[in-house]
C-alpha cells in the first residue's frame, strides 16, 4: 500500500479542490450564458385593461416562447413613470393609451406602437346630485385623473371641446392622482368631486349607491377606440429582434388565453388583483381585449388642433412597428 506524506496529501488535495472550482466555473458561466442569453424589461399601469400582461406574466408565456430570456417586471402609475424608464434605459416596453404615447412621441421618445391591447369602458364618476353633466362643474370642483396628458384628460378636452368651444376649459381643476388613490377619495366623499377612471375602479364605483357616471370616453370621442397600447423603443425594436418577435407572439397568446378562456383567465386574474373569480368574470367581460388599433388619427388630429403636439403624423410608419394591426 503506497503512503504519502501529510504535505503530499494537502498538496493533492489543494490540486483537486483548485481543478474542481475551474470546472465549476465553467459550468456556472455556461449555464448563466444560456439561461440569460435574452433580456427583456416590461411595464404595466394599474387595472383590468392590462389584463393580457397579468396572465403573460403569470403563465410565463415570453419564457416559454424564447428559452434563456429573463423577464423584468416593473408596475408604473403613469406613462411619465414609464417615459422616463424608457429614456434612461431601464425599460424596454410600456404600456398606455395613445395620447400620452402621441405626446411622448412628439417630444423626441424614439418609440413606436407594437399592438392594440384593450378597448374598455372609461368614465367620469360624481357622487354629487347636483351634477349630472360637464356643464354642472364649477371652479371649486375637483376631477381627479391619473395625469394631464392621460387619456382621461384628453377624453374630458374633448368633450370640453365639443360642448363649450375651449379644450382647456377644466384643467385648472383636475388633481392628479392614481386609480386606486382617485377611488378611494371619491368613495370618501372628500377632496375631489369626480373621478375619471378604467376598470375595475369604475365599476366598482358605480357599485356605490350614489355615484352615477356623467360621461362616457366613447361619448367624449364619438365613436369605439382602443384605451391601452403597447410601446417599444426604437433601439430594443432594431438591437433585438428575436426578443422583439417573441414579446409580440407571446402578447398575442395572453390576448387569446383571455378570448378563449375567460373562466380560467378570471382564476388567474383573481389572485393578481385580489378580487372574487365571479367578480373579475363579470369585469373582464366588458372589455375588449384585441392587438388591434382603433382611433389612433382620431387622437392625432385633436392633439395636433389643440396644440398638444405639434408634429405631423399623417405618416402611420413614424408611429407603428411592422405588422400593427391598425383599423381606419
Amino acid at each position: 500500500m503506497r503512503k504519502y506524506s501529510s504535505k503530499k496529501i494537502i498538496k493533492i488535495l489543494l490540486t483537486g479542490f483548485l481543478i474542481f472550482s475551474l470546472c465549476l466555473c465553467g459550468c456556472v458561466s455556461k449555464s448563466t450564458e444560456n439561461t440569460a442569453k435574452y433580456e427583456i424589461k416590461i411595464a404595466e399601469q394599474y387595472g383590468l385593461a392590462y389584463a393580457p400582461i397579468s396572465i403573460m406574466k403569470q403563465n410565463k408565456i415570453m419564457e416559454k416562447n424564447l428559452l434563456g430570456v429573463e423577464v423584468s417586471w416593473q408596475q408604473l402609475g403613469n406613462t411619465a413613470a414609464i417615459r422616463e424608464a424608457m429614456l434612461s434605459n431601464n425599460l424596454d416596453v410600456g404600456f398606455m393609451a395613445i395620447p400620452p404615447f402621441l405626446i411622448g412621441w412628439d417630444k423626441g421618445m424614439e418609440w413606436k406602437i407594437t399592438s392594440g391591447l384593450s378597448a374598455s369602458p372609461i368614465g367620469l364618476i360624481t357622487y354629487r346630485d347636483d351634477i349630472e353633466s360637464i356643464k354642472d362643474f364649477s371652479e371649486d370642483d375637483r376631477i381627479a385623473l391619473p395625469q394631464p396628458g392621460s387619456i382621461q384628460h384628453i377624453l374630458l378636452s374633448m368633450a370640453c371641446e365639443k360642448e363649450f368651444g375651449n379644450a382647456q376649459k377644466y384643467d385648472d381643476i383636475l388633481v392628479t392622482m392614481s386609480h386606486p388613490d382617485g377611488m378611494n377619495t371619491l368613495l370618501a366623499k372628500k377632496d375631489i368631486t369626480a373621478h375619471f377612471t378604467s376598470p375595475p375602479y369604475i365599476f366598482k364605483e358605480l357599485e356605490n349607491k350614489g355615484m352615477h357616471q356623467i360621461l362616457s370616453g366613447k361619448e367624449s370621442m364619438g365613436k369605439d377606440f382602443t384605451f391601452i397600447v403597447g410601446a417599444t423603443t426604437q433601439k430594443f425594436h432594431d438591437a433585438n429582434p428575436e426578443v422583439y418577435q417573441a414579446f409580440v407572439k407571446s402578447l398575442n397568446e395572453a390576448i387569446d388565453f383571455i378570448q378563449n378562456n375567460p373562466e380560467e383567465a378570471a382564476k388567474i386574474l383573481a389572485s393578481v388583483y385580489d378580487l372574487p373569480e365571479e367578480e373579475v368574470l363579470n369585469y373582464i367581460s366588458q372589455i375588449t381585449y384585441e392587438n388591434k388599433v382603433r382611433g389612433l388619427k382620431e387622437f392625432a388630429a385633436f392633439l395636433s388642433r389643440n396644440n398638444y403636439i405639434s408634429k405631423d403624423v399623417s405618416d402611420l410608419n413614424d408611429i407603428l412597428w411592422e405588422d400593427v394591426d391598425y383599423v381606419k
